[in-house]
Formats: C-alpha cells, sequence, structure tokens
C-alpha cells in the first residue's frame, strides 16, 4: 500500500509540477501574476454620514447615488442604492472601506460588487479586492475571476461628489 501511495504522489500533476527552487527565490516569469484592464466605473455619492465615534474608531457610511461602467470588458450603470461603510481606527488613522452594491451591464445583467480595502495616511495608491457575482451565463466569467483595483477621488473630502474605480484581471 505504501509504495502505490508512493508511486501515486510521484506521478501526480501537483508533483510533476513541484517547484525545487529555494524557499524565497524568484519564480518563474511563467507563474508572476499579471494584471490587465477590464473596465473603470465612475460613481457617484451621496454627501458622508457620519455614525460617530465607536469602540474601535469613527464609523461613516456614503451612499451610492448611480454611475457609469466603461471598459474592454463591461459597460452599463452603476445602480443607485449601494453603500460604502468606513471605519476610521483609532491606533493608526488607517481606513477600512466596504463598498456593496450593483452594476447593470448594457444587456441588463444584474453584477453584485463587494469592494474592500485599507487607505492609511501616506501610504501612497491604495489597492481595493473587489469580489464580483454574476449570475450563470454571459457575464459569468466575473464571478470566477481575480481581480484588484485602484480609486481615484473626485473632489476634496469632505465634498467628494464620484469616485474613480478601475478593475484589473489577475491572471497567470
Amino acid at each position: 500500500m505504501k509504495l502505490v501511495f508512493a508511486l501515486m504522489l510521484v506521478l501526480s500533476p501537483l508533483a510533476l509540477a513541484a517547484d525545487l527552487r529555494p524557499v524565497g527565490a524568484a519564480p518563474p516569469e511563467s507563474s508572476v501574476p499579471r494584471v490587465r484592464f477590464a473596465f473603470e466605473e465612475r460613481v457617484t455619492l451621496s454627501p458622508t454620514v457620519e455614525f460617530g465615534e465607536t469602540a474601535f474608531g469613527q464609523r461613516r457610511y456614503i451612499p451610492i447615488t448611480g454611475g457609469s461602467v466603461a471598459g474592454p470588458r463591461l459597460n452599463g450603470q452603476v445602480v443607485p442604492g449601494g453603500w460604502d461603510f468606513q471605519l476610521t481606527y483609532k491606533a493608526s488613522d488607517c481606513t477600512q472601506l466596504s463598498a456593496d452594491y450593483f452594476l447593470k451591464a448594457d444587456d441588463g445583467t444584474l453584477i453584485h460588487v463587494f469592494n474592500e480595502g485599507l487607505v492609511c495616511p501616506g501610504g501612497g495608491q491604495a489597492i481595493f479586492r473587489p469580489k464580483l457575482e454574476a449570475p450563470k451565463g454571459k457575464h459569468e466569467w466575473m464571478t470566477h475571476t481575480t481581480f484588484v483595483a485602484t480609486l481615484e477621488l473626485e473632489g476634496t473630502p469632505p465634498k467628494v461628489e464620484a469616485v474613480r474605480i478601475r478593475f484589473y484581471e489577475v491572471s497567470l
């Protein structure tokens, strides 16, 4: 039995693909993730609603009022009614953002977006981790794709009227 197990391990695709380089060595170029621009959202916002100081920090939310989506992989609209929940931590002044909203593709398909990230003073360009969920069919690829996103403000806090979010597909 041990011999059968050893043969299965040696012949398995995972064993054939094992990386024998030392831990910490640069990976081969073929295994380095790449990003490709997918689409951009311009998300319009209502004024910030301050919830107040909590045991964790300053809590607020920003209602999403709509917007547009354009790019090589998706075109459509941002559906009014979503939220951007924010918590600025007392200990670090870093702000956790968690946005939850829907897109409507040009063909009428609704796509759920949950986007989160951490923004810190002096931390440079923030990178967000969006998760998208689409019904089976033409846009199902979005459910199975890993994305990263960047965000730019239109306006200066506290008067930000919109944000631009650029979505990038991550692949090997």
